[in-house]
C-alpha cells in the first residue's frame, strides 16, 4: 500500500488540490497547471490529489479556474471572502453550473471552513447546504435530486469556502446505499435543507471505468451510529463502503482484485485517533497497489470520527 509522493507542480495542465496549506486559495503554475490550496493538514499520504492530469485548454468562468480534458473538465475556485457562507454557497454552485453547462456531473470536493460552529442559530454545514441545495433547484428544478453526483463536504481550518469538481461528456449513473435513506431525503431534524449529494456515481471516461464513492461514515438509515465509538465507527464505514461499491458495480469484494485500481482518502477528526485508524485500515481494508491520503478534517456531524472516500478504476476499461 502505498502512501504516495509529496506535492510537485507539473509542468502539464494539471488540476488538483493541495492540502496542509496556510491559508485558502487557488494558485496557477503560468497559466499552464492550478491547485487549489486548502488548509486541511496532512497526517499521512500525499499532499495533493489530481483531479486532471492533462487539459488541452485552461479558461476562468464565473469565478472557476477551468481545465478542459478530451472528455472531462475539472474546476477549482474560492468563493469570495466577504460572503456569508450560505451565500458564498450559492454563488460557488451558481458559477459550477454555467461552467458545466452542456457535461455530466460527476464528482464535487467541498471545503467548509468550521464546518461544526454555529452562526446566528444554524450550523455552518447546515448553512452551506441550504446554500447548495436551493442553487441546484433554482438551476435545474423540483427534480434535481436525479442529478446529484457523488460529492464530500469536509471542515477546513480557515476559510473562505471552496470546491472543487470533475465533470464529463459521457453519461454517468447515480447511486444510493440500501441501507442508509438518501442524503438528499434526510428528515428536517438535519437542517432546513438536507445534503445535496449522491452516495456513488459510476461512469467511463478516458481514465477508465471508475466507481466514485462519495465520503462515507458511520451511518446506517439516517441516524449515526457508535457516536464518540471509534472502533465500531470504523467497522460500520467499511461496511458502507463495501455495500455502496458493490452497488454500484465494483463487485462484492470492493474491487480487491487485479481488475481495479483503488485510491482512497480518509478524513480524521482527531490527530491523535489516526495510529489506531491507520492500523485498522491497514488490517481490514488496505491492500498492496492501494493509494491512500489521511487528513485531519472536522466531519459533518460532530459526532462522526472518520470519514472515507473511495475511487475505484477498473483495468478492464
Amino acid at each position: 500500500m502505498s502512501r504516495g509522493p509529496s506535492f510537485v507542480v507539473s509542468t502539464l495542465a494539471s488540476c488538483r488540490v493541495v492540502f496542509g496549506q496556510p491559508s485558502t486559495k487557488v494558485v496557477t503554475n503560468n497559466g499552464v497547471g492550478g491547485a487549489l490550496q486548502v488548509t486541511l493538514p496532512v497526517l499521512a499520504g500525499a499532499a495533493d490529489e489530481l483531479l486532471l492530469a492533462s487539459a488541452d485548454s485552461v479558461r476562468a468562468s464565473g469565478g472557476f479556474h477551468l481545465y478542459q480534458g478530451r472528455n472531462q473538465l475539472a474546476g477549482i475556485a474560492v468563493a469570495p471572502p466577504e460572503l456569508p457562507l450560505e451565500a458564498a454557497a450559492s454563488k460557488l454552485y451558481e458559477g459550477l453550473f454555467a461552467a458545466t453547462q452542456g457535461l455530466h456531473l460527476y464528482r464535487i470536493w467541498n471545503y467548509v471552513p468550521r464546518i461544526n460552529a454555529v452562526d446566528q442559530g444554524l450550523e455552518n454545514y447546515r448553512l452551506f447546504c441550504r446554500g447548495r441545495s436551493l442553487a441546484f433547484e433554482r438551476h435545474f428544478g423540483a427534480n434535481f435530486r436525479k442529478l446529484l453526483p457523488a460529492a464530500s463536504a469536509v471542515g477546513a481550518v480557515t476559510g473562505p469556502l471552496a470546491l472543487g469538481f470533475l465533470a464529463g461528456k459521457s453519461i454517468p449513473r447515480h447511486f444510493e446505499n440500501p441501507r442508509q435513506v438518501p442524503a438528499f431525503e434526510y428528515p428536517p431534524q438535519y437542517g432546513p435543507r438536507p445534503p445535496s449529494f449522491a452516495r456513488a456515481t459510476a461512469v467511463t471516461t478516458e481514465s477508465g471505468r471508475q466507481v466514485i464513492i462519495s465520503g462515507t461514515a458511520a451511518i446506517t438509515g439516517h441516524a449515526t451510529i457508535a457516536g464518540g465509538d471509534l472502533d465500531r465507527q470504523l467497522v460500520c464505514t467499511l461496511e458502507n463502503l463495501a455495500l455502496i461499491a458493490a452497488t454500484a458495480g465494483a463487485g462484492d469484494a470492493f474491487g480487491r482484485s487485479d481488475a481495479w485500481a483503488r485510491q482512497f482518502k480518509v478524513y480524521v477528526r482527531h490527530a491523535g485517533d489516526f495510529p489506531r485508524i491507520n492500523a485498522f485500515l491497514d488490517a481490514h481494508l488496505l491492500q498492496t497497489g492501494d493509494t491512500a491520503q489521511f487528513l485531519q478534517a472536522d466531519l459533518c456531524r460532530s459526532e462522526l470520527l472518520v470519514e472515507i472516500e473511495a475511487i475505484l478504476t477498473a483495468a478492464d476499461a
